[in-house]
């Protein structure tokens, strides 16, 4: 990542924060850039690769392309 996708993962970040609980970001294990798709990818898959939910994915202009959600309903 380079200094305006940095800049824009802290502002995701704060804008994430001040949701509370209703944040994409919340309950993430790990945040990985897909610079393909200049997205941040909100992985909330723990315990080596057990997920639960698909993960969460939000361009760095802050246009959510996946919210994420259950895996299994």
């Amino acid at each position: 990542m380079g200094r305006e996708q940095i800049a824009a993962l802290i502002a995701l970040l704060q804008e994430q924060l001040e949701k509370g609980t209703d944040s994409l970001a919340l309950g993430s294990w790990h945040i990985h850039f897909d610079k393909a798709r200049d997205a941040f990818i909100f992985d909330k898959c723990e315990n080596d690769g057990y997920c639960e939910e698909r993960p969460a994915v939000v361009k760095t202009d802050g246009t959510v392309l996946d919210p994420g959600g259950p895996l299994f309903e």
